[in-house]
């Protein structure tokens, strides 16, 4: 078996769990728009319900469960159509690709579940407030990073192995 689907099936995994357990243990420990601050002025956790996208896009459209549901399985085939072509030199990326993975399953998971994901990560600064996130979120994002690192280090290898050889 390939090294990458055995990174790619065990942090996928992992994420997926910490995502899936730190929503369960937020819905059954507080109430709906509570908040506990963590560092004051910061961050604090705040049990929200997102019906929409990213910073709440769509929220209140009637095509947007339908509509969330499909691109997130269609990212997901993507992704697992893009680990298949990937050579067992690309670790970063296959970690990148695993958490994107992770990631979208996770809020999939809860928009199949609730019909709405559960965000609890609140960021502030002087009274401004990045939207709430939660772990799957965050996931997508380092992930994207990553896959853009690995992506980086993979062409200036490519570069630096081709100029060897002429």
């Amino acid at each position: 078996m390939k090294s990458n689907y055995v990174i790619f099936a065990g942090i996928s995994t992992l994420a997926l769990a910490i995502d899936q357990g730190t929503k369960s243990y937020i819905s059954r420990s507080m109430d709906l728009y509570s908040s506990i601050t963590v560092v004051d002025n910061f961050f604090s956790i705040t049990f929200l319900r997102n019906r929409g996208a990213a910073f709440g896009l769509f929220a209140n459209s009637g095509f947007r469960l339908p509509f969330f549901i499909l691109i997130a399985l269609a990212a997901l085939v993507c992704i697992l159509c893009m680990l298949r072509k990937l050579s067992d030199q690309q670790k970063l990326t296959t970690v990148g690709l695993s958490l994107i993975f992770s990631g979208a399953l996770g809020n999939l998971v809860d928009r199949v579940r609730l019909g709405e994901v559960t965000d609890f990560l609140d960021v502030y600064w002087r009274g401004r407030h990045w939207p709430a996130f939660n772990i799957a979120d965050s996931a997508i994002c380092v992930g994207v990073v990553i896959v853009l690192l690995g992506n980086i280090i993979s062409e200036k290898c490519s570069r630096i192995e081709n100029e060897a050889h002429q």
